[in-house]
Parts: C-alpha cells; sequence; structure tokens
C-alpha cells in the first residue's frame, strides 16, 4: 500500500537514530519500516476513535519490543535516546492523522524499552 499522507511522505522517521553512529542503520531501518507500516493500517483500517487508533499503535509497539534484541545483537540496545525519538514519532503518526488528543503513554502502553 502506498502512504498519503503528504505529512507522513515527508517525514524522516527516527531521524535521531540515524544520526548517532551508536543505533546501526539496518536494525533503525526495520525500526522505521513497523512505523510506516503503522501508517498504512491507520490509513487502510481508519479508525474512528482514539482505542481503535491505540490497538494499532500497541501492536507495532510489539513490534518493537521484539525489535530490542536485534539492537542488542547489533551492540546496541533501545535506551533513553531511543526510546525518546520512537515514541516522538508515534506521537507524530497519531497528530499526523487527526489524533492530536491521543495520551502519548497510551500510544505505546505496551512497551518494553
Amino acid at each position: 500500500m502506498t502512504i498519503t499522507n503528504r505529512k507522513v511522505e515527508e517525514y524522516a522517521f527516527l531521524r535521531g537514530l540515524y544520526e548517532d553512529g551508536y543505533f546501526p542503520d539496518h536494525v533503525v531501518d526495520k525500526g522505521r519500516e513497523i512505523l510506516l507500516r503503522l501508517c498504512e493500517r491507520v490509513e487502510a483500517e481508519r479508525p474512528a476513535d482514539l482505542p481503535a487508533l491505540y490497538v494499532l499503535t500497541h501492536a507495532a509497539t510489539e513490534e518493537f519490543n521484539a525489535l530490542e534484541a536485534e539492537f542488542e545483537a547489533a551492540g546496541s540496545e533501545i535506551e533513553t535516546v531511543a526510546r525518546e525519538e520512537i515514541a516522538e514519532d508515534f506521537w507524530f503518526v497519531a497528530t499526523a492523522y487527526g489524533f492530536a488528543d491521543a495520551d502519548h503513554e497510551e500510544l505505546i502502553a505496551t512497551r518494553e524499552w
């Protein structure tokens, strides 16, 4: 599926992680793919309210939970800088699709990082 939201098309997901050599690009690429799939799901399913959006963001958060092992295998981890960057990008997705009243913490409530 092609993303049609102009804001999302132009957004540099996980930019801070790409700029920091501590985070391996090949693993950050997988995180970026998770966020893009989240956007595709939001566009395809068009959640009607926040609880429906949270179902989608929680599923994407679970994917990041699984990605933690790949960060560790590459000599990195989802630590403070990464947590903030990832959380910020989840917030960006919520606002880009009209959910400015989404709870920052609830978007990633299922996180283990």
